[in-house]
């Protein structure tokens, strides 16, 4: 019924990377996949210059997919920020990401924040099975996520996020055996957040840990044959240390590790019988304790469903930030590598952040060259947190 692209589309963030980069055996590869990856795509400037790294770096309004427990420490009483990035270029001229993020400081110890995440597959030529046209539609989802954040101690923070997702893959397209339908899913993210100062020698700084468990909810189904798909249940954590060069001068690193808590596809043989692994058809409390422990592949290949970033940020006077990265993610389970590059320049009321995408495999990989920019606007003076 759907033309091959929905399909590629679909499965592009790891699928499409992976095939593209052309791995040394096709054979070996055993991507952890999932419905609406879209999640899982890095949507502010800022982060994505870090080498898609943010569960432990300072506070900013998009905190909220990577780590939302750092909202509690937030310098400012309230902001707003969109982002824009167009998405997979090099394939579709006409996909883009879009992301809207806001929270509001209730007061010394409480915040809340709310976001909306819209994903556009661009146009579409749906045919039949031989392959004439029927419509040309826009295929999208979007998620829309409120959280809640608050500090325990100077240090510690913690909170919860509620997600609703909606997954229109078919455009509402169905032909006479199989009925179509959006994919809607409930989620929740369950974060913390640690922060601390530090004096060593002549210098100051500061350094940080977080962990965020995102996108802990229901299975996707898009047709009436009632076969459910894992939404990317995601553990991030990391840490940060920033140093005080001087006065006006600060260095940030950080690094973020993140595993999918989703089950490992099985190997299967001939007839179809699982001869390695574990089933995914599963209940989702038990694919995620699952994921630890059900790879073919055995404790190797868990390992290497772990992808990680570096991320590093040049500020001075917290008006202007270079920044760049790196990302990495085994060949078997994606092999998503790339550079990462930015500015941030910061206007009183307004900021301002470009990133910009090099893979590590060349103009190959459809994620070459991606670019994301954001825009942040906010209310009122900034607060000067002390520890």
């Amino acid at each position: 019924m759907y033309k091959t692209s929905i399909i590629a589309l679909f499965f592009s963030f790891w699928v499409l990377s992976a095939f593209a980069q052309n791995p040394s055996s096709t054979r070996d590869i055993n991507s952890v996949y999932t419905a609406v990856p879209f999640l899982t795509i890095a949507p502010d400037s800022r982060s994505a210059a870090m080498g898609d790294v943010g569960v432990a770096t300072s506070p900013d309004v998009n905190s909220l997919h990577w780590n939302p427990a750092k909202y509690a420490f937030a310098r400012t009483d309230e902001s707003i920020s969109l982002s824009y990035s167009p998405w997979l270029q090099n394939l579709v001229k006409d996909m883009n990401l879009l992301y809207l993020a806001w929270y509001k400081r209730l007061d010394d110890i409480q915040v809340i924040a709310a976001s909306l995440r819209y994903f556009n597959m661009g146009s579409i030529n749906f045919t039949n099975d031989h392959g004439e046209s029927l419509d040309v539609r826009r295929p999208h989802e979007f998620a829309i996520d409120a959280a809640y954040s608050r500090m325990f101690s100077d240090n510690l923070s913690a909170a919860l996020a509620f997600r609703f997702i909606y997954s229109d893959i078919s455009a509402g397209m169905s032909n006479t055996t199989l009925k179509s339908k959006p994919g809607i899913s409930y989620a929740a993210d369950i974060a913390m957040y640690y922060k601390n100062e530090f004096e060593l020698i002549d210098r100051s700084g500061d350094w940080a840990l977080g962990i965020n468990i995102s996108n802990i909810g229901t299975k996707v189904s898009y047709s009436n044959a009632q076969h459910e798909m894992f939404i990317p249940i995601n553990m991030r954590l990391g840490g940060s240390i920033g140093i005080n060069l001087d006065s006006y001068n600060k260095m940030t690193f950080a690094v973020d590790l993140n595993k999918l808590l989703v089950p490992t596809p099985p190997l299967f043989d001939e007839n179809g019988v699982i001869v390695d692994g574990k089933s995914r058809d599963v209940p989702v409390v038990q694919g995620i304790f699952q994921s630890f422990s059900d790879a073919p592949g055995g404790m190797e290949e868990e390992l290497n469903e772990i992808a990680y970033g570096f991320g590093v940020e040049y500020l001075y006077r917290e008006r202007f930030a270079i920044r760049a990265g790196y990302f990495h993610e085994n060949k078997y389970k994606g092999n998503r590598r790339y550079y990462t590059m930015g500015v941030g320049l910061n206007m009183n009321m307004i900021d301002i952040d470009f990133s910009y995408l090099i893979s590590a495999y060349g103009q190959t990989n459809p994620l070459n060259n991606t670019l994301r920019f954001t825009i942040i606007y906010h209310f009122g003076k900034r607060i000067i947190m002390t520890s």
